[in-house]
């Protein structure tokens, strides 16, 4: 089904993206090997580029229940590597009939037409998920570019023990959260409550979603405009790097052995992150199973109920896909039925984005959570809560300077540097975007 016929055209989302400059060496394998364009009738054998582990055993599921669509999955590298082979792909016309895809990376794939709008096939699944999550599919078009797979909404994590011993208040504010920053490091002069870091975008993303950012958004015209320093984001910039100056924020990045330790040992006493968390505690914090629990995320006004998202991705069906509606058939599956999201709790370990698979007995409390029974409980209630993200065509290259930039301001531990550097970011995104032919503003 053609991208062209949506109310909102193509040249939305396309506007002058022939290419974005990403390269990657062609994939063995690509779409459908069945040549018919005869859509889902008689046998037909489907392609899924994955990089989650056991998804064959997902299809497997599938497979045995339907032998007229057999679905293989071909294991791939996540994050820019997928996004440049299937460019690539898309470029020599064999791309895959099924694509895992990250939320970030859909208008990339759509502005170089590689993912087909599957309205006709799979828009009933709408009522399947949280306002939010399906925003980020439709990219705010009346098209659907993919389903949801799984959801990573932000929350406050933090040591119990340590809070109680410390007689810390777990914060419902962003202001309480700097609040109890500073009353942690004078309780505890050598630890920190958390720490502010610059090695992976996507968190920093999510708290700009969680304040009302909105990075990149088009018109029907197919205009652009970036606004990566709008005055959403440049709160969080501020609020974090006013902590950061203060020194009652720790500037290391995370996952390294030392942030390892911090968590491991008590010197960083909280951590806002995902839903994911618990299976990143395990291998970083061993040491402190049963002592953390989970809270929503703190409010910029008090009696707000909104949380921002970290990582996520989505199935979408390729425009080289001869047999699409098929391929939505099992994506509508794969991220709607019981059995199925069941299957991907257990062997994928994912937390689906369908709002029924956020609860049941699938959803076992995390072992390293063994003292907060309702653990997923108010998972999915904070996940219900998950604003709408506004991506763009060119992420890679805001994360990108958004690491360089906020890299340098953190070890200056300057205010003011976080605020130039997020107009560096800008900076570099919006020139990207018009070297590229987009017809692009800023905000």
């Amino acid at each position: 089904m053609s991208i062209n016929r949506r109310q909102i055209s193509r040249r939305s989302i396309l506007a002058g993206a022939t290419a974005l400059g990403l390269t990657s060496t062609l994939a063995a394998c690509g779409g459908s090997d069945d040549k018919d364009s005869g859509g889902s009738s008689g046998p037909v054998k489907l392609t899924y580029w994955s990089w989650a582990p056991n998804m064959e055993k997902v299809a497997a599921i599938w497979n045995k229940k339907n032998p007229d669509i057999t679905v293989t999955v071909s294991k791939q590298a996540s994050g820019g590597e997928i996004v440049s082979k299937l460019i690539t792909a898309k470029k020599a016309g064999n791309a895959p009939d099924l694509i895992q895809v990250e939320y970030q990376s859909l208008p990339t794939l759509v502005s170089n037409d590689v993912l087909a709008d599957i309205t006709k096939y799979a828009g009933s699944t709408k009522s399947e998920f949280a306002e939010g999550l399906w925003g980020m599919v439709t990219l705010g078009t009346d098209a659907l570019y993919a389903i949801p797979q799984d959801a990573g909404p932000l929350m406050f994590y933090y040591r119990e023990d340590l809070f109680k011993k410390h007689g810390l208040t777990v914060p419902k504010t962003w202001t309480e959260f700097a609040e109890t920053a500073r009353a942690a490091k004078k309780a505890v002069p050598d630890a920190y409550l958390t720490t502010f870091s610059s090695n992976d975008p996507g968190l920093f993303a999510g708290l700009a979603q969680q304040s009302g950012g909105k990075w990149w958004t088009v018109d029907s015209a197919g205009k652009w405009t970036v606004g990566i320093d709008d005055a959403a984001t440049k709160q969080v910039a501020e609020f974090w790097g006013g902590l950061v100056q203060e020194g009652v924020i720790d500037n290391q990045p995370m996952y390294t052995p030392a942030w390892n330790n911090a968590l491991n040992k008590g010197t960083h006493l909280a951590w806002v992150s995902a839903v994911w968390a618990p299976g990143v505690l395990v291998s970083s914090a061993p040491d402190t199973k049963g002592k953390w629990r989970m809270a929503p995320l703190p409010q910029w006004k008090s009696g707000e109920n909104v949380t921002g998202s970290w990582g996520g991705s989505s199935t979408g069906v390729s425009t080289d896909s001869k047999h699409a509606e098929a391929a939505a058939k099992f994506a509508t599956w794969l991220n709607t039925d019981p059995e199925a999201l069941a299957a991907l709790v257990k062997e994928v370990a994912i937390y689906p984005a369908a709002t029924k698979g956020q609860s049941g007995n699938v959803l076992t409390t995390p072992e390293f959570f063994s003292n907060q029974a309702d653990f997923y409980t108010t998972a999915g209630e904070i996940a219900a809560t998950t604003a709408a993200a506004a991506w763009g065509p060119n992420v890679n290259t805001a994360y990108t300077t958004f690491q360089d930039a906020f890299g340098k301001a953190t070890k200056a531990k300057k205010e003011s540097q976080f605020d130039s550097a997020l107009a560096t970011v800008q900076s570099k995104t919006f020139g990207d975007m018009k070297k590229q032919g987009f017809e692009v503003t800023e905000a």
